[in-house]
């Protein structure tokens, strides 16, 4: 099983912060942002691990993170993406890493309290398909949100008016070899990017997508200003990436 963090775009929700820098190379709380993914990533058991970002400050996460030795790793992987082209592109070029190979993916954003380890190992369990990490939130209109029908996803909503339910899909996606085939079939949205939504709506069409309800607390420290400043007192306070 491989890793992936996407830490591309321009981050200019986080203007003026991210004029200068990557957004997630701005600290938070004690730590580079980039830092949480990666953390989440190795106490989950995934050593194999390729970063994606882009834009002017590429080089300083070779830089930041060399190949890997403040986690414990040997090596570390990286590639560019020219653009903001969508998280799905993003993953697309991975595939040359994956080698048809089950991908963790994970946005480099996102930081949690706990561990994802045991979704992780029954994703690993899974002949095949896609799984994704769902977490119960107050204001679900702001992120990608399951219709549920009984207890399976019938559909993903992005960011929908009237969320179906209070559940997000947060920035942890699981995927098997198969979605880079799938990204291929893919069609730009309004946006003019390659949405994970869609990529996840597609593997729910075939019956392949199965998820699992995150545990501790949940963080997208690039959303705003406000979310960046929240998280960092929820690592403050809590702490992250417990095992």
């Amino acid at each position: 099983m491989k890793g992936v963090i996407l830490a591309g775009g321009l981050g200019t929700r986080l203007s003026p912060l991210t004029n200068i820098t990557n957004k997630h190379l701005l600290p938070v709380y004690d730590k580079p942002m980039i830092f949480y993914p990666m953390q989440t990533l190795v106490n989950a058991g995934i050593d194999d691990i390729m970063v994606v970002t882009g834009g002017n400050n590429a080089g300083d996460f070779l830089r930041l993170l060399g190949n890997g030795k403040d986690f414990g790793l040997k090596h570390m992987n990286y590639a560019y993406q020219k653009g903001e082209g969508g998280i799905a592109e993003a993953l697309s070029l991975c595939e040359h890493f994956a080698k048809n190979d089950k991908v963790v993916v994970m946005l480099g954003d996102n930081i949690i309290g706990g561990s994802i380890k045991k979704s992780v190992e029954k994703f690993a369990k899974m002949k095949s398909g896609g799984m994704i990490l769902l977490k119960e939130v107050s204001e679900p209109r702001h992120y990608g949100v399951p219709e549920f029908s009984g207890s399976k996803i019938k559909r993903i909503i992005e960011k929908p008016k009237n969320p179906p339910s209070n559940f997000a899909v947060v920035g942890i996606y699981m995927y098997d070899g198969e979605a880079f085939e799938m990204i291929r079939k893919l069609k730009p949205s309004r946006r003019g990017e390659l949405e994970i939504t869609d990529l996840n709506n597609m593997y729910l069409k075939k019956g392949k997508l199965g998820y699992d309800i995150l545990d501790g607390w949940w963080a997208d420290a690039g959303s705003s200003i406000e979310g960046w400043f929240e998280t960092n007192k929820m690592v403050s306070l809590y702490g992250a990436n417990k095992k």
